[in-house]
């Protein structure tokens, strides 16, 4: 399979992979492709940088960042190919209207749903990509959970959460949040560890959600969302904290984190 084929072949199938091309040194101008649960799929790559570019690139899909790498007497430039991630929001009221619109902006596909026919509309949610009137199930039944997948769930009614929370256990979903008090989240945490939930599967829910900015109105609420939903999509490096006053780079490159950069 050519590259070029095998690049076609990933965005086609919306898998998630790589490209690696050596921009300089050792076999500059060498190309391949990565796909992240095959491997190299096409091309290749100097003998000396194959095994680091693979480990590399598979954090870097991860993360969904593309990165030029430094590899001896060569430089890699590997571009991650990412397919459209998924915001799967359930609850269609007020506070999920401005977390739709500013999820489209931000480049998901937005699917709401909510089993209230008055609220699940599509005049309420004109830039989602589906709105869905139907429980949990009938979601999941149209809608793979996978790696792209984003979990909101914005209502308190415990027949959403509780189907929401059964369908999503042990699934590669990348982020599951829940909107509800401390108390709320600290009783649901309880709940689901009698259900078999793990310590580390129950710290991966995000509850209460949300970063603490002190939102209040829902447009303010989709924007603490959404900067939580950034942080967990991009490998979670971020504080949350203000920029302003921080010396050095604003985004760490590759090695600064242990002080080799």
């Amino acid at each position: 399979m050519s590259q070029i084929e095998a690049t076609k072949k990933l965005l086609a199938e919306e898998r998630l992979g790589a490209v690696a091309t050596v921009v300089s040194g050792d076999g500059v101008g060498a190309k391949a492709v990565i796909d992240f649960d095959e491997g190299f799929v096409a091309g290749e790559l100097p003998e000396s940088v194959v095994g680091d570019v693979l480990t590399d690139a598979r954090e870097l899909m991860e993360r969904e960042q593309s990165r030029t790498l430094g590899y001896g007497d060569s430089t890699v430039f590997i571009e991650v190919l990412a397919p459209q991630p998924v915001m799967l929001i359930f609850g269609a009221g007020h506070n999920a209207q401005p977390l739709s619109v500013m999820a489209k902006q931000l480049g998901f596909r937005v699917v709401v749903a909510d089993a209230r026919p008055m609220w699940a509309t599509e005049d309420r949610f004109p830039d989602a990509d589906r709105v869905i009137v139907g429980w949990p199930d009938e979601v999941f039944a149209e809608i793979p959970l996978e790696r792209r997948t984003y979990v909101v769930l914005l209502s308190h009614d415990a027949r959403f959460e509780d189907p929401v929370f059964k369908a999503v256990h042990g699934q590669p979903v990348r982020y599951v949040g829940s909107i509800g008090s401390r108390r709320t989240h600290r009783a649901r945490l309880e709940r689901l560890a009698g259900e078999g939930w793990s310590e580390e599967e129950l710290a991966a829910i995000y509850g209460p959600i949300g970063l603490d900015i002190g939102a209040e109105t829902p447009g303010e609420m989709a924007i603490s969302i959404l900067g939580e939903i950034i942080q967990a999509r991009y490998g979670g490096d971020g504080s949350g904290l203000s920029l302003r006053g921080v010396a050095g780079r604003i985004h760490k490159q590759r090695g600064e984190e242990e002080g080799t950069a």
